[in-house]
């Protein structure tokens, strides 16, 4: 998706909304305390992370690209950094421990539940939808298994939404959509008309929307309690939550959430997303990420075998994802990792296979829903420099 445009009027709007408050010059150049001196982007290790670029990436915010941003990457040379403000009226300085939303990293918690439920024997990754959720797809639709929902070649159209972007679904943000109602929407589209399940990798929402109430269905109990007990709690995640249904705050410490509406710079932290379920309702923190994601390649989240479906690609033209993780190449590494997007906040997390480097990063984007490329460019890449 290209860059939304930023005319001039908007970008002096932005300035504006900034330069006028109390300390929101001063707040755009904080990184972590000694993270981005000059003797320690000197004393960096060489074969660790792009530390001068990770600091160029944090200067000067807030800017008309984002308010403020988290950084963490570990494995060799471990370096984390923050700048920005935590809400641009007060231009207070960004909080580090900052709870976010982190949209559909969201997935690689749904994944895991489904796989510690195969390696269980509760679920059957050939096993079909029908035969799990009987009477959720109509008789039009192939049989459809847990596998094919896991690496989104299930064939589902997309359900229902309050809304295509952001501009047009913030008037409807307080709303409720139940999973019942986004997965009712996809099975009235029928399937997929050119592509029998299995053929075609599509990501969207309405694979995990279907995993979700399929950890439900088997285990007897909310997928938010099971996402607690199976894997925050035994990791320590004690910042990692999802919202009481439709509740549209983020409790706890946390940096506001801004997005262009209308030419104007919007608070869009308070936001009932409940619609997004297992496919992107996760609040949490940077550190909490970074948790799961060495856990969950160490192997102490999903078993083997079960662990290598996150990190297989089913065999069709252009896929690329496994079971919630995708793979990618960068600077002839390959690199494992997941995105999510919220409206006003933006997550990465990506790891080597072997975990010689790790990041998590949230990033304020104004336009999160937006060009992710960009902001993973700016925020993300610099780890794998070298």
């Amino acid at each position: 998706m290209p860059v939304r445009p930023f005319p001039a009027l908007v970008t002096s709007a932005l300035a504006l909304a900034l330069t006028a408050l109390p300390l929101a010059g001063t707040a755009s150049a904080r990184p972590a305390t000694g993270t981005c001196s000059a003797a320690a982007i000197e004393a960096a290790d060489p074969h660790g992370p792009d530390v001068e670029a990770l600091c160029a990436a944090l200067k000067g915010l807030p800017d008309r690209d984002a308010t403020a941003a988290l950084i963490r990457v570990g494995g060799r040379g471990g370096w984390h950094g923050v700048a920005g403000v935590r809400d641009v009226r007060s231009g207070a300085p960004a909080l580090e421990d900052a709870r976010f939303r982190a949209g559909s990293t969201t997935k690689i918690v749904t994944a895991a539940l489904v796989l510690q439920l195969v390696a269980e024997g509760r679920i059957s990754l050939d096993g079909t939808v029908q035969r799990y959720l009987p009477g959720l797809l109509t008789e039009d639709f192939a049989p459809v298994t847990v596998r094919q929902l896991l690496n989104f070649t299930s064939g589902l159209q997309p359900g229902a939404s309050l809304g295509d972007d952001v501009d047009t679904a913030y008037e409807r943000r307080f709303e409720t959509l139940t999973p019942e109602e986004v997965v009712a929407a996809s099975v009235a589209k029928g399937p997929d008309p050119e592509h029998a399940p299995g053929e075609f990798q599509w990501y969207g929402n309405i694979h995990y929307t279907v995993l979700g109430l399929l950890i439900e269905k088997v285990t007897g109990d909310s997928y938010a309690h099971q996402a607690a007990v199976r894997i925050f709690r035994p990791l320590g995640m004690r910042h990692t939550s999802f919202p009481a249904g439709p509740d549209p705050r983020i409790h706890g410490p946390h940096n506001r959430g801004y997005d262009w509406i209308d030419g104007r710079l919007v608070d869009v932290t308070e936001w009932n997303m409940s619609d997004r379920f297992a496919a992107g309702d996760l609040i949490t923190t940077t550190a909490d990420l970074e948790r799961l994601l060495v856990a969950l390649f160490r192997g102490r989240v999903v078993p083997e075998p079960q662990l290598k479906e996150m990190f297989t690609v089913p065999d069709v033209d252009g896929a690329t994802m496994g079971a919630g993780l995708e793979r990618f190449e960068l600077n002839g590494k390959v690199i494992w990792g997941k995105t999510g997007s919220r409206p006003g906040y933006h997550t990465v997390v990506a790891a080597t296979r072997d975990l010689s480097r790790t990041v998590v990063y949230s990033v304020n984007s104004t336009d999160a829903k937006g060009d992710g490329l960009a902001i993973a460019q700016r925020f993300a890449f610099p780890a794998f420099n070298r």
